[in-house]
């Protein structure tokens, strides 16, 4: 069993690098440096092959600085977690190629990890005595889903979005109103003044656990379309979306602890940077069951849950070889999805 892990997380638009050092059977983290790409703000959205050219030239300094604000050197690390899939192709091939150098010039053990298990895993670097079983809630950019967690390694998916992903509805809802990206935190900072006026539709929040976020945000397209003042309008129309969205990941989520029975929710994700989206959670799982998230720089993508979520896998004996592969569609291991007639899709 490893006692420091390096995690190197390159998945999209940051790259990122962790040092997790372990004490008493327990992980601790040491430090983390997560290092934005900035330049695809001027395009709304990330551009693949100038977030492959980013890391290239930013990785080797990143991990540089999280040893040394670790305080250890190189030859300290006894293993290396990296982010395999799903993600960029570009981006992917850049850490792997680089975790399995730092792998085999030392000698150390290698340990691929899917990135939204690392996500489930970020609560537990906040609080350490987080354990299974719980649902857990994981939302982004790219994806939205929603687990029943009995034990670590095991998930079963509950439901998922049919269509676009609530970051995704965040993204280009902000881009109709004329807001920054990523689109999540604008859209938040608006709403904050605004109200719910507009009554977005709740698709969906009576059937089932899936998700549809579609025909949400085209509801906000026509109501842009209608506005007459825009201007005036836009800070009801960001509360109104919000709301609607919020509405129905925590509609769901309630209902997805009520039926399993457990008492604690985990929200993860860069969708769980919202502090209102945390709020609304724990307010509508008042007397159900308990909310744990990470804090905001532990939800966004980053080296540390990565580092975390490769620890266990060393802990059951897990590790892969210099064949290990990125994969923009990586199947989870430990994932069990319902039965085949549901059309739901695989990673």
């Amino acid at each position: 069993m490893a006692d420091v892990v390096l995690g190197i997380e390159t998945s999209c638009d940051e790259t990122s690098a962790a040092v997790l050092v372990v004490e008493g059977g327990r992980p601790e983290l040491a430090s983390l440096v997560i290092l934005s790409q900035d330049i695809h703000k001027v395009f709304g959205g990330v551009v693949p092959e100038l977030a492959s050219r980013a890391h290239l030239t930013a990785l080797s300094p990143v991990i540089k600085r999280a040893l040394a604000e670790a305080g250890l050197p190189l030859s300290a690390i006894d293993a290396v977690a990296v982010t395999a899939g799903p993600g960029l192709i570009g981006s992917l091939i850049v850490g792997v190629s680089y975790a399995k150098a730092l792998a085999s010039v030392g000698n150390r053990r290698l340990i691929g990890v899917h990135h939204l298990e690392g996500h489930v895993f970020a609560p537990t670097l906040d609080d350490p005595f987080l354990e299974p079983p719980f649902v857990a809630l994981i939302v982004s950019g790219g994806h939205t889903l929603l687990l029943d967690v009995p034990k670590w390694g095991c998930y079963k998916v509950l439901g998922e979005t049919r269509d676009d992903a609530a970051g995704e509805a965040f993204d280009k809802v902000a881009s109709m109103l004329g807001l920054g990206y990523p689109g999540g935190p604008e859209v938040e900072r608006l709403a904050a003044h605004g109200e719910d006026r507009f009554r977005f539709p709740r698709p969906m929040i009576d059937r089932g656990f899936d998700f549809s976020f579609s025909g949400l945000k085209t509801a906000v397209l026509y109501a842009v379309r209608e506005s007459r003042d825009l201007e005036a309008d836009k800070a009801d129309l960001a509360t109104s979306f919000q709301a609607a969205a919020f509405d129905v990941l925590t509609s769901k989520t309630r209902a997805a602890a009520q039926q399993t029975g457990y008492p604690t929710v985990v929200l993860g994700g860069g969708v769980a940077c919202s502090q209102t989206l945390a709020a609304s959670m724990a307010e509508r799982l008042a007397g159900a069951a308990r909310v744990a998230v990470a804090r905001p720089r532990l939800n966004t993508d980053n080296a540390a849950m990565i580092a975390r979520a490769g620890w266990f896998h060393l802990q059951q004996g897990h590790s892969d070889d210099m064949y290990l592969d990125a994969s923009a569609r990586m199947q989870w291991p430990g994932l069990v999805r319902p039965a085949p007639s549901s059309s739901v899709e695989s990673f």
